[in-house]
């Protein structure tokens, strides 16, 4: 007789890795016949913190609009927190995305803007109460909630945290931040990044069925590396619309 063989174990099903919370697939945005963008194609993963590199017309900013849905693809798709396919608008309440343009009501002080762009926002419900309120925001930025003087009086560093605050407190799970630097002197920049480096720590809980814990996800744009240097758990640089290198920092350890 031949000899029984022990009964094989079913091996376990691999687990199905997080989709990443922004993918660019043959990505070019043509104006006319310039082309701001050259077929690009990189993922951003969920959780992680990327610092985009290059100088002004490289196409940093180009990319940020297109991930934010302000903009579409001429060639090529957009895939934004499984959202379809150049369709972040069905992803906006879970994104957020700060200009260098403050996007401030220069009449209005700090509270009234943050109270506007809430209520603009009330659908949506705020998983972690350091965002739940523009006072929460506010101080969060280092800015008193109390203070009345319009934003058209702050200085420009005070205008860019308020702007920080305006994002920040829509709670969202990929923020979106176009040289966030600007502006600021360098222990106001410092200041920023350690709020930043804070935020990737908030949690986040997923709308699946499963409710699993989710990253922050962090893509920013600038030109001056050194002060961003914290943030670089994934370095991308830009030429004429083109990535020309992409370099990974040690992993990032729990700050």
């Amino acid at each position: 007789m031949p000899e029984l063989l022990d009964p094989v174990e079913p091996l376990a099903p691999l687990a199905t890795p997080d989709p990443p919370a922004a993918r660019l697939e043959s990505v070019s945005k043509l104006y006319g016949t310039f082309a701001a963008l050259r077929n690009i194609s990189v993922d951003f993963a969920v959780g992680s913190s990327t610092v985009i590199l290059g100088d002004n017309g490289a196409g940093k900013s180009t990319l940020l609009r297109l991930i934010a849905g302000l903009i579409t693809p001429s060639r090529g798709t957009v895939t934004v927190l499984s959202g379809g396919s150049n369709d972040a608008h069905t992803q906006r309440h879970r994104i957020a995305y700060m200009s260098h343009e403050t996007m401030l009501y220069d009449e209005l002080s700090a509270m009234e803007n943050l109270r506007y762009f809430a209520r603009l926002h009330a659908q949506c419900e705020s998983a972690c109460s350091c965002t739940a309120s523009p006072e929460m925001a506010l101080r969060a930025v280092g800015l008193d909630p109390a203070l009345t003087r319009p934003v058209g009086q702050y200085s420009q560093g005070m205008k860019q945290r308020a702007a920080l605050a305006r994002v920040l407190q829509t709670d969202p799970e990929l923020l979106l931040l176009d040289e966030p630097f600007s502006n600021l002197d360098v222990d106001s920049a410092r200041r920023m990044v350690h709020l930043l480096l804070d935020f990737r720590t908030w949690p986040v809980v997923s709308i699946t069925p499963q409710q699993r814990a989710r990253g922050r996800t962090i893509i920013l744009t600038t030109h001056q590396a050194a002060l961003a240097e914290p943030l670089a758990q994934t370095t991308l640089t830009m030429r004429a619309g083109s990535i020309v290198s992409t370099t990974h920092a040690p992993a990032m350890a729990a700050r």
